[in-house]
């Protein structure tokens, strides 16, 4: 199993980013997908979950109404758009799925919100 995030970046506050993770290894179609972030000193939390087929999502409260979780079956590849982004949105964003019980991880994309 194989997770690359991408899109990370400097953005103003109140500006927007879309968060890219690449999939491999493994039957995409058929796992929810996560993502995750952790703020320096801070535990990882989730942001966001949708299930295989797309046609379900969860989000943390912080990150409800702010953002958008996507997959493309086709692409092998999920998404999290972010939108009027604060300061606090700061972190090591991760793309995670759990296949046979077993936590992958991707290597994180940092999402850095400052003016």
């Amino acid at each position: 199993v194989q997770l690359v995030e991408s899109g990370g970046g400097l953005v103003q506050p109140g500006g927007s980013l879309r968060l890219s993770c690449a999939a491999s290894g493994f039957t995409f179609r058929r796992y929810p997908m996560m993502w995750y972030r952790q703020a320096p000193g801070k535990e990882r939390e989730l942001v966001a979950r949708i299930s295989s087929t797309g046609g379900s999502t969860n989000y943390a409260d912080s990150m409800k109404d702010r953002s958008t979780i996507s997959r493309d079956n086709a692409k092998n590849t999920v998404y999290l758009q972010m939108s009027s982004l604060k300061p606090e949105d700061t972190a090591v964003y991760y793309c995670n799925v759990v296949v046979a019980s077993n936590d992958y991880w991707g290597q994180g994309t940092q999402v850095t919100v400052s003016s």
